[in-house]
This record gives C-alpha cells, sequence and structure tokens, in this order.
C-alpha cells in the first residue's frame, strides 16, 4: 500500500508543477495592464484570481498538518479586490504561495495521506485535501487561459495541441515512439503526449501493474 501512496504524491507534485508552469506560460503573454481587465463587472480579472490561489495556498498550506485550513489571518474578500497592484508583486505572491504548498507536500511522507486534517472545521484525510487543491488549482487555471485568449485573440500562444494539428501531433509521436518503446517498454500510447509527467521517478510500477 506505501507504494501506492508514495506514487500518489509523486503525481501530485507532477501536477502541480505542470498546472503553475502553465498558468505562468499564459501569464508571460499578458500585460501588466491587461492582467486587470475583466470580461465582465461581476468576472475575475488575471490580477485577482493570482490574489486569490496565493492567499489559499498561504491558508492552506501553513502547518498543515496541524491547523485548520482555513486560517484565522486570511482577508479572503480582499482576494477578489483589484487594486491594480503590480505584475512584480503579483507574480511575488504567486511564488510565496506555490513554495507554501511544494515545501508542504514534498515533505509529506506515505503514511501522513490517512491522517486527518481540517477544512472550515470538517475533517477531511491529507489525501483528500491535496484532491480539493488539485481540482481547485485547475479550475483557476483554465480561467486564467481562457481569460488570456480572450484577451490577446489570435496573438494568443496556444499552450496545448493547437486546432487542426492533432494529425501532425499523432504523426510526430509516432515517428519517435520506436526509440522511446525501445529505452520505456512500460509507457503507453498516451505517454508519448506527456513524458514529463510519465516518467516521474516513480511511475513504472504504477505502468506495469494497469
Amino acid at each position: 500500500m506505501r507504494n501506492f501512496e508514495k506514487e500518489y504524491l509523486t503525481l501530485a507534485i507532477g501536477q502541480f508543477k505542470h498546472f503553475k508552469e502553465r498558468a505562468e506560460k499564459g501569464i508571460q503573454q499578458i500585460t501588466e495592464d491587461e492582467l486587470h481587465w475583466r470580461p465582465s463587472e461581476e468576472s475575475n480579472s488575471i490580477a485577482i484570481i493570482i490574489k486569490h490561489l496565493s492567499g489559499n495556498m498561504h491558508s492552506r498550506w501553513v502547518d498543515f498538518l496541524t491547523t485548520d485550513g482555513e486560517k484565522s489571518y486570511r482577508n479572503r474578500d480582499l482576494e477578489f479586490f483589484d487594486d491594480n497592484e503590480s505584475k512584480e508583486h503579483l507574480m511575488q505572491i504567486w511564488e510565496e504561495g506555490w513554495k507554501l504548498l511544494f515545501n508542504t507536500i514534498e515533505n509529506l511522507k506515505a503514511e501522513d495521506l490517512n491522517k486527518t486534517v481540517f477544512l472550515r472545521q470538517q475533517p477531511l484525510s491529507v489525501l483528500q485535501a491535496i484532491q480539493t487543491e488539485v481540482a481547485h488549482i485547475s479550475y483557476h487555471l483554465g480561467q486564467i487561459l481562457y481569460i488570456g485568449k480572450q484577451i490577446k485573440d489570435k496573438d494568443w500562444t496556444i499552450l496545448s495541441i493547437p486546432k487542426n494539428s492533432s494529425k501532425n501531433i499523432k504523426q510526430k509521436v509516432s515517428s519517435v515512439s520506436a526509440d522511446l518503446r525501445y529505452l520505456f517498454p512500460f509507457l503507453g500510447e498516451e505517454d508519448f503526449l506527456f513524458p514529463a509527467l510519465s516518467l516521474c521517478p516513480g511511475t513504472r510500477a504504477a505502468h506495469e501493474q494497469r
């Protein structure tokens, strides 16, 4: 069972790194003024989403195993107020939040996954808490990329497979798969599209057992 738990932690860390990298590739395309653009009065800007995710991570991942994930010092309402912070400041608090998340999760042990933590006084397992954060961050990552594409339109650099390019991607995968299969026989077809995640340390056992 411990092998599964170690594998889960490795995959979760890899997924969070993917989220962070994907968001930053989108944010890099946006100017400081554009970070504060909102599709409508009731919508959030990318700046607000950055503040919210940072506030969330500062609350969730400080003293994760011993205190409630909703800290008394957090002012969640302020996270949704855009007061035109600089891009430099926004990226600073972004990095600080991610540092807390990674420092905490990378130091968890396999046996910690079944421990109970609290979020707004509600008990949940450590594994559930991590999955809650995976879902939360992926939700807001989609918003960041969607808003960015609305702003830049045709100037937006696609971060996944561009339209009408799936056939070309499959051909490229096929052209390199023979060599990779020789080196990594445990990989499946889908793994060649996302080799960075598939080749994370510890993933081989999971692939061999599927």
